[in-house]
This record gives structure tokens, sequence and C-alpha cells, in this order.
């Protein structure tokens, strides 16, 4: 008697299911595609960029075989390109390179294409930071010790990437501008930082060397 009714019973389940897929077949079907699409458009999505990242990665290294060779021109016009059609990552790199690549027929014109990029918050701080040190190393001659600390001080803070080089800079622009006690105190918080590189501690050394004894009092 048992097994009439689990006939039973699994004959009104295949009812059921077949009353369900009846109403329902077409939804499930549509959900799978729509999954198979998904998957297959980020599939899709993940090849695309992959490919257009690798394409990028040997353009970049063709413009910079073109700088090495002195073919600065050429590896402007190059870098440019980049700008214009590199995923994000090469993209702020070319924007720097670019602006390297300025700097060889003015300095000028590269500072502000750095300023440029400093200014942009798209941009990550450490490649902003970056780009305030090159624009203040391509004015150090030309630019006052104040104008140079307002470029560069919030890239000396303790935990930023390039402050050691910010540092020096600043050092170098108090003294070329006879601001001792700017100069020493630049001087000396390089000295104070232990992750100074050593070839900038020996450097910043020799800069002290030429400042003036400090008055007794």
């Amino acid at each position: 008697m048992s097994e009439l009714f689990d006939e039973v019973d699994e004959e009104v389940r295949r009812e059921q299911l077949k009353k369900l897929w009846e109403r329902y077949s077409i939804f499930i079907v549509a959900g799978a595609l729509l999954i198979i699409a998904a998957v297959g458009g980020w599939r899709g999505y993940q090849y695309f960029e992959a490919k257009k990242a690798a394409e990028a990665g040997a353009a970049f290294e063709a413009a910079a075989d073109l700088s090495e060779q002195n073919k600065h021109t050429e590896a402007e016009a190059a870098f440019t390109k980049l700008v214009a059609t590199a995923p994000y990552g090469y993209r702020v790199l070319a924007r720097l390179r670019a602006a390297a690549e300025v700097a060889f027929r003015d300095p000028q014109a590269a500072a502000k294409l750095y300023d440029d990029i400093a200014a942009d918050r798209s941009v990550g701080a450490p490649e902003q930071d970056l780009a305030r040190i090159r624009a203040a190393g391509l004015l150090l001659d030309t630019t006052s010790y104040p104008t140079m600390r307002q470029r560069l001080e919030s890239a000396t803070a303790p935990d930023a990437t390039y402050r050691h080089t910010a540092r020096e800079l600043l050092a170098l622009s108090a003294w070329r501008a006879n601001d001792t006690a700017a100069a020493r105190q630049w001087l000396e918080m390089i000295a104070n930082d232990g992750e100074t590189p050593a070839s900038l501690r020996s450097r910043a050394e020799a800069l002290q060397a030429l400042l003036p004894p400090v008055a007794k009092s």
C-alpha cells in the first residue's frame, strides 16, 4: 500500500513540476541566458582591457626607447599620443614622461604641464607630489624661496613619498636666497629622518658645511 502512495506522490510531483515549467520556463531560460551573456561580457571586457594594457605597455616602452636615443621630439609625440589613448595607469605615466620630454626644449612649458598634473584630483597623491617636485626642480633657478616653499611644503610631510627630494630642493632654494635659518631647518629635517637616502644625506652634509656657523649667544 505504501508503494502505491509513493507512486501517486511521485506522479503528483511530476505533474506539479510540469505545470511550473510550463508557467515559468521562459523566465528560467531567459535568466540563464542573461547569466551566460553577463559572464561572456565580463570575460570579453577583461580580454579587451588586457589587450589594451599590453598594447599601451609596448607603446610606452617604444616611446621610452626614443627618449634614450635622444629623440626627444619623437618621444614627446609618442607619450602625448598615449595620454589620449592609453588606459588610466599608463595615461598618468605618459603625462609625466611627456612633460619630461618637453623640458628638453622648454622648461617653463614643462613646469606648467607638471603643475597641471599636480592639480589634477584624479591623479594619485604620490604622482601629484612627483609632479610638484619635478616642476620645482625646473624652476629652482628662477623662483623665489617663498614660492618654492608654497609649492613643496605639503610634499615634505613625514609620510610623503618624495619628502627627501622636496626637502633638499627647499634647502637649496633657501641657501640660494641667503636664508640661512630656513636652509638649516630643512637640512636638519633631512639629517633627522632615518629613511633619508645615503646619497642625499651626503649632499645635505656638504651644503651644511657651506652655511655660516650658528652665532653663539
